[in-house]
């Protein structure tokens, strides 16, 4: 029979345990969610403050850097920005976005996750390295909460959930 489907599905709620399983089902949205809107609001904070978005002076990016450049567990990093500190400011600043929506919308989960942890992971080892103690840097955090994502992606509630629905079903002959 074509176009009738012959599986069942429970919810979650009618399961033996019920509010529990649907908890640990979307336990990672809350962090989903909140990093997606971390890192949409970083963006869009770099690209609106004109202060940050200049080679040198008060709040600029590259007097940021510069003044990391000491205490940086990898100063190459550092000294390969500051060739263009604007044009780094403004990757940074539109990665952040990209990443931040892309989360959100639950687009390229994976792949968006995997490129929070990598600037995470830049951010910790450039400018919070000499955090002390360490777990005063957030960075090293934000790095970590990203983590879950890169391995779990966006199972549900997400564009990349849809997607596959919709292969699953073209691929049964459902559409």
């Amino acid at each position: 029979m074509t176009g009738i489907r012959m599986d069942t599905r429970s919810t979650r709620l009618n399961s033996r345990n019920g509010w529990r399983d649907t908890a640990a089902h979307y336990a990672l949205l809350p962090l989903r969610v909140f990093l997606g809107i971390t890192f949409l609001y970083a963006g869009l904070d770099k690209i609106t403050d004109s202060a940050f978005m200049k080679a040198a002076g008060a709040g600029s990016i590259g007097d940021i850097m510069r003044g990391a450049h000491e205490t940086t567990a990898v100063p190459a990093l550092i000294d390969l920005a500051l060739k263009s500190p604007v044009g780094f400011g403004y990757a940074i600043a539109l990665g952040e976005l990209v990443i931040g929506i892309a989360t959100l919308l639950g687009l390229f989960g994976r792949v968006a996750a995997l490129g929070g942890a990598l600037i995470s992971l830049s951010l910790w080892l450039t400018m919070s390295w000499a955090t002390t103690p360490y777990y005063y840097g957030n960075d090293l955090a934000y790095l970590m909460a990203w983590l879950p994502l890169v391995l779990a992606g966006a199972p549900y509630l997400s564009l990349d959930a849809a997607w596959r629905a919709r292969h699953r079903r073209r691929s049964l002959g459902y559409l």
